[in-house]
C-alpha cells in the first residue's frame, strides 16, 4: 500500500478523499501532519492554491502530497465567493446567510452557480500532477438537506432535484466537483 498525504486540515475534506480513494484504489490517505504549518492561499485560482499547498507540504514530509482547493462559484456574484468561499464569513452558517442575503433579489434564472474543485500532486516540492472537476448548479432561497458540509445545502443539482446535501455520501461522491476530481486522481494513482 503507498501512502498519500493530504495537504488539509479541513476534517470534512480528508473523510470524503479517504473514502474515494480506498474504495477505488490501494493507497491510504493520511492526513496533514499536525507540525506542517498552514500556508496562506494567496492565489487567484484554485489550481493555483491547491498547487500552493501541495508544494508546501511536499517540501515537509515524504512522499506524495495531494492539495486540494475548491470553492463555489456564484454568475448573479461575478463569481464570488470563488477562492475565497472558506473565508466568505467565519463560519459555515454566517457564509450561506451572506450568499443567501446577497442573492434575496435575484430571480430563478439567474441563480446559476458551479461547485470547482481543483487538485495537485507533489513530491518533494515539485508538481506531478493537476485536475480540476466541476458540476453545474443552482443556488436555492434557502438551505436544504443535512449531509455534506460547506455550501451544499443550497447548491441545488437540478437533474437530480436535490441539494448536495440533501445526497448520501456515495451519491455526492458520484456527483460532486471533488467526486469528479477524485477519480480522476484515482485513475493517476493506479497508474503509478
Amino acid at each position: 500500500m503507498t501512502r498519500l498525504v493530504l495537504a488539509t486540515t479541513n476534517s470534512h475534506k480528508v473523510e470524503e478523499i479517504q473514502a474515494a480513494i480506498a474504495a477505488s484504489t490501494d493507497w491510504s490517505v493520511e492526513p496533514q501532519p499536525d507540525f506542517v504549518p498552514e500556508i496562506e492561499e494567496t492565489a487567484t485560482t484554485f489550481i493555483e492554491n491547491a498547487i500552493l499547498k501541495a508544494v508546501h507540504v511536499s517540501k515537509l514530509v515524504d512522499g506524495l502530497v495531494l492539495g486540494d482547493d475548491s470553492g463555489l462559484c456564484i454568475d448573479a456574484l461575478d463569481g464570488r465567493p470563488g477562492v475565497f468561499s472558506a473565508r466568505y464569513a467565519s463560519n459555515a452558517a454566517e457564509r450561506i446567510l451572506r450568499v443567501l442575503t446577497e442573492m434575496a433579489s435575484v430571480n430563478d434564472e439567474r441563480r446559476g452557480a458551479v461547485f470547482v474543485c481543483a487538485l495537485a500532486l507533489a513530491r518533494g516540492g515539485e508538481v506531478m500532477w493537476t485536475t480540476e472537476g466541476r458540476v453545474e448548479g443552482r443556488i436555492t432561497h434557502k438551505p436544504m438537506g443535512t449531509h455534506g458540509f460547506g455550501y451544499d445545502p443550497i447548491f441545488w443539482i437540478p437533474e437530480l432535484g436535490k441539494t448536495m446535501a440533501e445526497l448520501t455520501q456515495e451519491a455526492k461522491n458520484l456527483t460532486s466537483h471533488r467526486g469528479r476530481a477524485l477519480r480522476q486522481l484515482a485513475l493517476f494513482l493506479k497508474s503509478q
